[in-house]
This record gives C-alpha cells, structure tokens and sequence, in this order.
C-alpha cells in the first residue's frame, strides 16, 4: 500500500550563474557543461517546457486540506540528460512555497524567475545520457489560470475539493514539469484527502488505504503521457467501474453536487464504453490501459480529453450528463492528441479536426446522419463569417480553440477523404495514430504520411484546406 505523501526538510536556497562549467575527473577527457534552454521553441507559448533533458516519469505524492484549500506535495521526477547540464529549467508557476529540492539526493540551488522558471543548478554538472533526478517538496495553495481568450486552467477550486485541468498550461501551477506536449512521461500519482472524499485521475487504481481519517489512493499511467493531458479530482463522487464489451476497464465518476440519478449515471458508464469499442473498430487499438470520464462541477465551461479518462464540465445543469456527441468527441481524441500530440500547439487541428470528425462519424453511426450531411451544414457557414478567417494549421495562440481550428479541421479531414478514396481514407485512420502513437506529430508530418498512403499528391488539398483564410470552393 501507498503510505501518505510528506514534506521534506528545508534547505537553503542559493543561485549559480555560470554559464559553463567544465569537470575533468582523473583520467577522463574535460566535458563542457552549459545550461538547458528555458523553452521548448514552441512560438504560441515560448515560456512552456525546457531543453537539455528528456523526463521518463512524474511521481506526484499530493495531500489536500479542506481547512485551508492548500496541497502539501512532493514530486519526484526522473529524467535523462540529452546534453552536458550546468543547470536546468522546470517550469513551475504561482504561490507554491519550496521547502527542499535535491538533485539525485543531493540538496541543489534554485531560483525562481520570468513567468514560471525554475532553475535549478545541481551540485555537479550532468553529463549527457546520464540519468538523474530531482525530488521537489512544496505547498500552498495553487493558483488558478484565467487567460483572457483560452479561458481557465490549472488548479481549479469546487466547493469540496479542486479539480486540475491543464490545456494548454495548467500543469505548472501544481506540480514541476517540463511543461510542453512533446516531452511525454509516465505518471505515478499517490492522492491523499480527508476520508469520505474521492481522489481520482489518470490511469490505473493501484490501491487505497485509510488510516486516521486520511484516505490515499494510488494512480499509475503506464502510458506516456503530455502534461497538459494530466488531471486530478478531488471531492464527493460517485464511482462505476467495469468493462467495455470489448473488455476494456472502465472507469467513470460523477460529481454528487450535481445529483445526477443512479440510472442516468449508469447510462453515462455504458456509453462511455459503446464509445470507446466504436471508435476502436474505426481506429485502431485502444491507445491506453483504461477509459472513462469524469462530470465535475467547476464551473469551466468545457470538456477536455484529460488521457483515459476525459472530464466533463455541463455548467449549472443539475443532473446532465454528456451527451453521446460529446463523449464521442472527447473520446476520439485518445487517438488523436493524447496518443499522437500536436509537435506544436499550431498544429492543434490535428487534435481538434478529427475530434469533431469523430462526433460525425458518431452520428452517422448511432443516429444514421450521413458524414456528408453534417459536413453540408458546418459548410453552408456564410463566407463572411468568423469560421473562415484564419489558417486551419496556424491558427494563432489566442485562436487555438477558435472554430476554424475544430469545425474546419473536421471539413478539411471530410475533403480529404473525398480526395484519397474511403478505402485509403479508412487506412489512414488506423494508421496514423499507430504509426506515431505516444509521440508527437506536425501538419507537415500528416501531409507527407496521407500523400505515401494515398498515392496521391496532396498539394491543393494541404493549401486550400490547412494553410490559406477564406472558405475554399469545393
């Protein structure tokens, strides 16, 4: 069994600022260690990840306090040099108070700086290839992200306990991470609150405990996974687990305060299952060891396909429950953008466009409404409308949840289809989320792997429908 999370001890704080550092060991050829970048390159967000290392896995110890809305924390993080380290960035941001950060148990200096910068200095340079890691014990209460066009993210409060949403940066607020899709990890989540409160995220229940009034459970992700996928949920649920038909487990919770009925909940378990076995006949194996889905009530406005388990924001609509279009698009992303993610957040369409292309393929299967059909009426948007303005596959960082990104994603996918045939057409589907699973793909990517399987030159197809504005003639 997981025992609770605690605190580390303190240690001082200090900073080094060189630039390079050279260590010669008796007999060995002098290394030149240099600093990792403090961003990924991504231009929407050039504060988000950091460079100089790769991380395998997140191991997050989080205990919750009712009486104080505030976390008590350790992360553990193990990772591998891809160059010669004298320091490095983690990205970590808000009111969250350090109290020990040791580098392969070895206390190291730290300072925060710029919008969420954690640089770290080890005690001795890291030499590439090597594997190290970084233990970080911290508190507090974490902040909530309010963006004014990509609306809230991160840590967000509910009336009895938080729920953590990510897209696209949320991830900083709660734990330290190298906070960019294209560095996937493995996760380890060990969860502790009040008894009679329900922890859960992503991945697998490993086990629970109760002791002295605190109840932990423990969540494994064995699946790489893009921190902006992560997610955690704390408060008063109830919980249906299961098979899909298929046999694959199933997991859903349903926020109490908003009374959804037994009944209705069970049909919100079911179809999350008939959803999840369609979509795997259309595309592929499952990608991940479990699905599901969470109804909170946090007043976000939004769903977001958290990996595995998506969660289900239905506003102040007392006893909702997704409807079927929504689980379905929510659920194809486990293909596309949890399994294959965007090699940059400009290439989010890929993400978004075969979601809302799931939600018709969804339609078209449970309902009888043609593909075409719905493609007809997105199309039928006037010229002039806000639909058309902008590119499909550079859609702007504030314009990444714009509808050009998901409903013209989804007609690009429709007029490839026509383009290359349903019988490449349905390859692709099957293919393309293989071929990249747990990685990351560009547009660029997509364009050259449809032309290899199509055998057809895509050129018009790419420009018309991903790189120019405006409403393309069919």
């Amino acid at each position: 069994m997981s025992r609770a999370p605690r605190v580390l001890a303190a240690v001082s704080l200090g900073v080094t600022a060189s630039l390079a550092v050279t260590a010669a060991p008796a007999g060995a050829t002098t290394a030149t260690f240099t600093p990792g970048a403090p961003g990924a390159g991504d231009p929407y967000f050039p504060d988000m990840g950091n460079g100089g290392y790769d991380v395998a896995h997140y191991d997050i110890g989080l205990k919750y306090d009712p009486g104080t809305k505030g976390i008590q924390a350790v992360t553990k993080i193990r990772a591998r040099a891809t160059q010669n380290l004298s320091r490095f960035n983690l990205d970590f941001l808000g009111p969250l108070k350090i109290s020990s950060l040791r580098v392969d148990g070895h206390g190291a200096s730290y300072t925060r700086t710029g919008a969420q910068e954690l640089v770290i200095t080890p005690r001795t340079g890291l030499r590439k290839d090597r594997t190290f890691t970084v233990t970080v014990a911290y508190s507090g209460v974490p902040q909530t992200i309010d963006d004014a066009t990509l609306g809230t993210s991160g840590w967000v409060p509910t009336p009895d306990g938080a729920v953590m949403l990510n897209q696209p940066f949320g991830a900083a607020t709660v734990y330290p991470v190298n906070d960019h899709p294209t560095d996937k990890a493995t996760y380890t989540f060990t969860l502790t609150a009040p008894q009679g409160l329900t922890t859960l995220a992503n991945g697998d229940l490993r086990g629970k405990r109760t002791l002295r009034g605190w109840t932990t459970t423990r969540w494994d992700v064995r699946n790489p996974m893009a921190s902006e996928l992560a997610m955690l949920a704390i408060g008063r649920y109830d919980v249906r687990a299961g098979r899909t038909e298929s046999g694959i487990p199933n997991l859903t919770a349903t926020d109490q305060a908003m009374a959804i009925k037994p009944d209705d909940a069970k049909k919100f378990h079911d179809q999350t299952g008939e959803v999840t076995d369609f979509q795997s006949s259309v595309y592929g194996r499952y990608p991940f060891t479990s699905t599901g889905g969470i109804v909170v009530k946090a007043g976000v406005g939004y769903a977001l396909e958290t990996q595995g388990r998506p969660v289900y924001d239905l506003g102040r609509r007392p006893g909702a429950i997704p409807r079927a279009g929504l689980l379905a698009h929510e659920l194809g992303h486990q293909w596309f953008g949890d399994a294959v993610s965007p090699a940059k957040w400009a290439d989010i369409w890929l993400n978004e466009g075969f979601a809302t292309y799931s939600e018709w393929l969804w339609a078209e299967h449970a309902d009888g409404t043609p593909v075409q059909q719905s493609f007809d009426e997105v199309y039928a948007t006037p010229a002039g409308d806000g639909l058309w303005k902008g590119q499909v596959a550079d859609p702007g960082r504030d314009h990444i949840f714009d509808g050009l990104v998901y409903d013209r994603g989804a007609m690009a996918v429709h007029v490839l289809r026509k383009t290359i045939g349903d019988a490449a057409f349905h390859r692709l589907l099957k293919e393309w989320p293989a071929a990249y699973r747990y990685g990351n793909a560009s547009t660029a990517d997509f364009v050259r792997f449809a032309e290899r399987l199509s055998h057809k030159d895509l050129d018009d197809w790419a420009k018309a429908w991903l790189y120019s504005e405006g409403k393309p003639s069919l």
